[in-house]
């Protein structure tokens, strides 16, 4: 299966450049230096709206599922926003410096995030209050949640510390020559990371050890996203270089370098990456699989019942009869089946 990166659509966002982006199932939402937040409905593909509540350039964006947003800027805030309203319901003094880097957890009760204050503080979101401070030795610019929410791993220059989530101390530290930009979970254990070069690595969090490293672009790797489709594994990396490349890698042969599936020259200095997934069409697509497997395992149960009446005809006429009276049934199922299908693929 081929690849293609169109653009689908594009918007003069901000009067400023690009300094965050998140997505959730419905929305696009984008950060800027412009100090404004602005929401884009990707089902319409509309403008939403603009979030005005920071003071300084939006530094991080995460959504919670479909409900929430939370949102990190220069000014030390963070604010949790309603997704269905759009409003800000706490906006909390976060640090005294800068919020650089935010993270929610799997479980959407604990929120981590980091600032130019050299601390580490954790969140109860549930109270929406500060449950835990800890004093780093210099300022972290990335923290991450593993997708279990067993381990959480923070980002200084060039080093990454990687805690356990039930003792809250350093497991292990993996350092690399440039400083780290972008940083993503592969697995609950393979770490992603690419810096300030042309370099994709992949780690294990585990042993600490480089499982992989290749040349993905020609200039510094601004961000990388990873994302999860019909089995396949996908990264997506966004350079300086204007390059937005798909890879496609093995889990099964990690030490492989990861295949180009394809690659777009955009013309832009980029900053920041995200993948939207619509996934209304990823499961009507799955559902048009589904049907389509179900009418085959209907034609093949109705073949296997020819061939059994074939076979019984010969040792008694009432069994014969019995089968050949669900034969035409079965056809009788299989028409309404088929004219649903022809209402499925017609265009909406």
């Amino acid at each position: 299966q081929s690849w293609t990166i169109v653009p689908d659509f594009t918007h003069h966002a901000h009067s400023a450049s690009l300094s965050a982006v998140a997505v959730n199932n419905r929305y696009v939402v984008t950060g800027s230096r412009d100090e404004t937040i602005q929401i884009y409905d990707m089902k319409k593909k509309i403008e939403h709206g603009a979030l005005l509540q920071h003071n300084g350039t939006i530094t991080c964006l995460e959504f919670y599922g479909t409900s929430h947003l939370l949102s990190g800027a220069e000014d030390g805030l963070i604010c949790i926003w309603n997704t269905k309203r759009w409003e800000c319901l706490k906006s909390i003094k976060a640090h005294k410096g800068q919020v650089t880097s935010l993270s929610i957890h799997p479980s959407g009760k604990l929120a981590l995030s980091v600032g130019t204050d050299k601390t580490l503080r954790t969140w109860n979101l549930v109270e929406g209050r500060s449950a835990f401070i800890k004093n780093l030795k210099q300022n972290a610019h990335i923290i991450k949640w593993s997708p279990d929410g067993e381990r959480y791993v923070t980002v200084i220059t060039n080093k990454v510390d990687i805690y356990r989530l039930d003792t809250a101390s350093i497991t292990g530290t993996i350092t690399t020559e440039r400083r780290i930009s972008s940083l993503r979970f592969i697995t609950d254990s393979i770490l992603a990371i690419a810096g300030d070069d042309e370099i994709i690595r992949f780690y294990s969090c585990d042993s600490q050890k480089c499982l992989c490293e290749f040349k993905a672009h020609e200039n510094r790797i601004k961000d990388i996203y990873t994302f999860e489709r019909e089995g396949q594994h996908l990264i997506v990396t966004a350079s300086s270089d204007g390059y937005i490349k798909m890879w496609n890698l093995d889990l099964d042969k990690i030490k492989d370098v990861p295949s180009l599936l394809c690659e777009v020259n955009t013309k832009a200095r980029l900053t920041c990456l995200a993948v939207w997934l619509d996934r209304a069409s990823e499961m009507k697509e799955n559902s048009d699989k589904a049907a389509t497997s179900s009418r085959a395992k209907e034609d093949e149960k109705s073949s296997i019942v020819r061939k059994k009446k074939a076979c019984w005809t010969d040792t008694s006429d009432k069994t014969a009869k019995k089968k050949r009276k669900i034969i035409p049934e079965k056809q009788e199922l299989e028409a309404p089946l088929q004219k649903k299908k022809k209402k499925l693929n017609s265009p909406a």
